[in-house]
């Protein structure tokens, strides 16, 4: 029988757990999903964290229902904005030249993490991006190499004591043993993009409902990482006020926007609600939701220039995630303001390759699919 794993991914609008196992070639057979709609967070803070034991406890229930069997332990994901990443180099010499173990480099992780009194957060995950042997040839793993001399250039990945502490009481309540905590964004970089990509550099941005990601990767590991709160909804939200229509109208507006179109004054949208059908000046509908777009881009600009590695001009910026919905053109106004060009990342499941699925398969794919790296990864909190 194949093993069977859960995951938990704790989004800005939703929570879903999936319980999958690996099918064919090593895609995932995701055999169960729950998915729960919930206040959500902001600025690294749960907007009802008094109603979130129930939207947890609702989405495990909801997975279990539908194949009849009750999920033990989980592997629980940690949102961007609860989350650090800190990368450093670290050495280990020897008396003589020796044959690296898989000890060494057990020792240069442990050597490497200097976390246990940091300030409001834990140490969750750490990955080596990659190892250098005498300061020379570089390696994914360096074991069985010869060497005087082992460099990793590791990822240590954090999260905040809040976080932690508030999960680990809501599934100890829910009787739930939590195998870990996973950076999501790490967990997705490794699932939507090969290894001979990652062996570059990766820039991608995941763009939720309430909150946004830019990340880093590069080979197994996250180079830098950076969040704010500013998603999708947030173009609904500017729909409902700048038109004065209800939220949910907004909603499926917004799906139905084309950016890429310019749109003469008497072009219209529409939108049918029940019984109901609206129609909305295109024009006016296409730069109100423009001008979101463009200060979300802004906010990613911010981010970037935060990073301290090199980002040159050519590399690319992947965009994935289901904050912007139906809403087309998006990757030519994000490419403009952002003078680089944009790509979208999807997930690789044929049941449901939509980019808002990329977090809580990439949390699953690395349960399932990455058993040399969860032991390294994955520390007990």
């Amino acid at each position: 029988m194949r093993e069977q794993v859960a995951i938990i991914d704790i989004g800005s609008s939703a929570i879903v757990t999936l319980l999958g196992e690996v099918g064919v070639n090593g895609t995932l057979n995701i055999i169960s999903k729950g998915e729960v709609s919930y206040a959500g967070f902001q600025n690294a803070e749960f907007l009802e964290p008094e109603n979130l034991k129930f939207a947890i406890a609702s989405c495990i229930s909801n997975a279990e229902g539908l194949v009849d069997a009750k999920i033990s332990e989980i592997y629980v994901g940690v949102p961007g904005e609860f989350s650090a990443v800190v990368t450093k180099n670290v050495s280990l010499s020897f008396a003589k030249q020796k044959r690296v173990s898989e000890l060494d480099v057990n020792n240069i992780l442990r050597t490497g993490n200097t976390f246990q009194n940091e300030v409001g957060y834990s140490l969750v995950g750490q990955s080596a991006i990659y190892y250098s042997v005498d300061d020379a040839q570089k390696y994914i793993n360096p074991v069985g190499q010869k060497a005087r001399k082992v460099t990793g250039f590791i990822s240590y990945m954090l999260a905040t004591k809040y976080y932690i502490k508030l999960l680990k009481s809501i599934f100890s309540e829910l009787k739930i043993s939590i195998k870990g905590f996973v950076s999501a964004v790490f967990a997705e970089g490794l699932y939507l993009f090969d290894p001979s990509v990652r062996d570059k550099y990766v820039l991608f941005v995941d763009i939720g409902y309430i909150t946004t990601n830019v990340a880093l990767v590069r080979g197994n590991g996250l180079l830098f990482l950076s969040s704010f709160s500013m998603g999708g909804g947030y173009i609904s939200s500017d729909l409902s006020q700048c038109l004065r229509i209800p939220f949910s109208e907004a909603e499926r507006l917004k799906n139905k926007v084309v950016l890429a179109w310019q749109p003469a004054q008497c072009d219209t949208y529409i939108v049918e609600g029940g019984e109901t059908m609206s129609t909305y000046a295109a024009k006016a509908t296409n730069e109100i939701v423009t001008d979101r777009v463009e200060l979300i881009a802004d906010y990613i600009q911010k981010c970037l220039d935060l990073c301290v590695f090199d980002l040159p001009d050519f590399l690319p910026v992947y965009i994935t995630g289901g904050g912007f919905g139906g809403v087309r053109g998006i990757r030519n106004v994000l490419s403009k303001k952002l003078k680089r060009q944009v790509l979208r990342a999807n997930p690789k499941t044929l049941q449901a390759a939509r980019p808002y699925n990329s977090s809580e398969e990439g949390l699953l794919n690395l349960a399932l699919n990455f058993p040399e790296l969860l032991d390294k990864v994955i520390i007990k909190v």
